[in-house]
């Protein structure tokens, strides 16, 4: 009895830095080149953190890189931009994308997305008076605008369009405010216990008090 409480023990204990890897396959490091930028609205130390829906502002002459696995992007000054896993959403301003993971850009209802998942593209997009700029510096883009939200859109509604690398192609900006405000409302219940930190902590007290019942409580012994 005494093994199979070991094995179940060491079992679960392994569960807590599989949830942990899991957790930052999600998130970001940002990087700051200076003070005042701002995480949702609050002054962001030198490095730090970032997850889905947080929202990146730089002020002037100040730069911010975003870096997660596979992928980084420079975000000029006076920029404001949301992190996505998959995507970054740029609000205005402009933003050097570097990948091998097929990390696009969108812009409204204009999307840039490399054309080669597992090759390294580099490109760069501007977002200023109503126009966006794409330039392609190492492989090819494609440029998709939609007619109305990018979740809801058909494929017969996209127009597309590819830069190739050395080229600079511009279109006009469709729709506006694409990202999310994470500052709009407070945030629910459930949004608190699905963050990261609450699901870490979580799973670290169930592992914990069920690790110790398992491997420290004695089992009564059977009557005779």
């Amino acid at each position: 009895m005494g093994g199979w409480r070991n094995l179940v023990c060491v079992a679960m204990a392994s569960l807590l830095p599989v949830s942990l890897t899991a957790q930052e396959t999600s998130g970001a490091m940002l990087r700051s080149s200076g003070t005042g930028t701002l995480v949702n609205q609050n002054q962001a130390p030198a490095s730090t953190a970032i997850f889905p829906n947080d929202l990146i502002q730089t002020p002037k002459d100040v730069m911010a890189r975003i870096e997660v696995t596979g992928s980084a992007a420079e975000v000029n000054p006076e920029t404001v931009v949301q992190y996505q896993a998959s995507e970054l959403v740029l609000d205005h301003g402009s933003l050097s994308v570097n990948t091998s993971r097929g990390l696009r850009v969108r812009v409204g209802c204009i999307t840039i997305t490399p054309v080669h998942d597992n090759e390294w593209t580099h490109y760069d997009v501007k977002d200023l008076n109503g126009k966006v700029e794409v330039s392609a510096l190492k492989d090819d883009v494609y440029i998709d605008a939609h007619s109305k939200n990018f979740q809801d859109v058909k494929e017969k509604e996209r127009e597309r369009s590819i830069v190739h690398e050395g080229e600079q192609k511009s279109r006009e900006e469709k729709c506006a405010g694409a990202y999310e405000n994470p500052q709009k409302e407070p945030p629910a219940i459930g949004s608190i216990l699905n963050s990261p930190y609450a699901i870490l902590t979580g799973t670290g007290i169930v592992i914990g008090i069920t690790c110790y019942a398992l491997c420290r409580s004695p089992i009564s012994p059977s009557s005779p």
